[in-house]
């Protein structure tokens, strides 16, 4: 039987980033079970002494942290090495190294890439911009996107716009419905606008469509999981966005996240002509 393996995320800010981080070395490991725990906003030495503590008390305890502070970083660090517990300091080494490169000294404030400037207020308006932009709610003020989404339903466009809108770009996306028109107003700023196509292998969008009615007990019409229907919905997209031009992703086996990337590498290079 696998260990199970208790791993505290300690943090001097919300923990998102370290959070992230984390889970990216979780993929590298098969098999890895572990249980989280998530102390942020660790900035004194008494909150630093019941983190140890609660570790005393388990097995199989590894400790990943980020803390900009030096003296409690060591601190944390020192503890962990007493009661041999491993740990991870994740930026610490990084930030060091770009002091070194930038002959800068940083400025070691917790939660500095929180601060409210010009760009936090820029992804606050991009969240609110693509929520009312959502599923078409909106379509007077298109050319305001940077980005429009276009597909059928369940290819993913409502996830990756708001993980998109908290990069900071403004996104709205449209449904496709077969035999149905798409709007004039996406056809007329298609020539300024960033439009970007989505489709799925049809037998994932069926499972897909499946699971959802069940999960939300949807009023679906009984053909909106057949196969049959999901390919002519498929094919009516791809024609229109060859017709007109739009890049297109096949969403079936990326992530939110890999599919957002995408986008993103299409806008750089649009914006770089």
């Amino acid at each position: 039987m696998n260990k199970i393996y208790q791993v505290y995320q300690v943090s001097d800010s919300t923990g998102e980033a370290l959070d992230r981080i984390f889970l990216a070395i979780k993929a590298q490991f098969i098999d890895f079970e572990c249980k989280t725990i998530h102390y942020s906003f660790t900035r004194t030495e008494n909150q630093i002494n019941k983190i140890i503590s609660k570790c005393k008390e388990e097995k199989n305890v590894i400790v990943l942290y980020t803390i900009i502070d030096k003296n409690l970083s060591k601190n944390l660090a020192a503890k962990c090495k007493e009661n041999n517990i491993p740990s991870f300091e994740i930026l610490g080494n990084i930030i060091s190294d770009f002091s070194k490169l930038l002959k800068k000294e940083p400025i070691r404030k917790p939660g500095g890439q929180h601060i409210l400037d010009e760009e936090y207020y820029k992804r606050i308006e991009a969240v609110q911009f693509t929520i009312s932009h959502d599923d078409g709610k909106i379509i007077s003020d298109l050319e305001k996107s940077d980005v429009v989404l276009v597909g059928i339903s369940r290819t993913s466009k409502t996830p990756t716009s708001i993980y998109l809108a908290n990069r900071g770009y403004k996104v709205a996306n449209i449904p496709l419905i077969l035999n149905k028109d798409v709007p004039n107003k996406l056809i007329e700023i298609s020539k300024k606008t960033c439009i970007v196509g989505l489709i799925c292998d049809a037998t994932r969008l069926s499972d897909v469509r499946r699971n959802r009615i069940h999960s939300l007990n949807e009023d679906r019409p009984g053909d909106y999981t057949d196969e049959k229907k999901i390919l002519n919905e498929l094919e009516d997209s791809k024609k229109l966005f060859k017709k007109n031009n739009w890049p297109t992703i096949d969403v079936t086996r990326k992530s939110v996240e890999e599919t957002a990337a995408s986008i993103i590498k299409i806008l750089d290079i649009l914006n770089s002509r």
